[in-house]
């Protein structure tokens, strides 16, 4: 008898079917997200609105990728906090100490995620500007 655990268990199959599947939930976590969360639609366009500007800003690929890299974990710190934040109402709506807590705690999430970004952003801004040296 195998150890292995039965692909029986795996309600989203293997392989590449298991692929397909986990990419559709993705895009549907991005719907919802887009449909349900004003932050993330704010922090989505400032994400199309900064994006073309990392181009221009980076002074090597490795500082464009910073640039790039602090905006997608923005955007990964709101979808982890939006994500808490709707199964913390689905557990319990009512005022809760535990439940305000981990909200709490993903809202800190993305203001380290704000915070990252704007350092990031700033010191490019002011190394583009000859303010800083390189």
């Amino acid at each position: 008898m195998s150890n292995q655990p039965s692909d029986l268990n795996k309600p989203n199959g293997t392989g590449l079917k298991r692929l397909f599947k986990a990419t559709k939930c993705s895009l549907q976590g991005f719907q919802a997200a887009w449909q349900h969360e004003a932050a993330f639609r704010q922090e989505l366009l400032l994400t199309l609105v900064l994006f073309p500007f990392s181009f221009v800003l980076a002074s090597s690929i490795t500082h464009w990728l910073v640039l790039i890299f602090s905006l997608l974990f923005l955007l990964f710190a709101e979808l982890v906090n939006s994500a808490l934040e709707a199964l913390a109402d689905k557990v319990c709506i009512e005022h809760d100490v535990l439940i305000g807590r981990a909200k709490d705690i993903g809202s800190a999430v993305v203001f380290i995620g704000l915070l990252f970004l704007s350092l990031v952003w700033l010191l490019a801004v002011a190394q583009y500007f000859g303010f800083l040296l390189e």
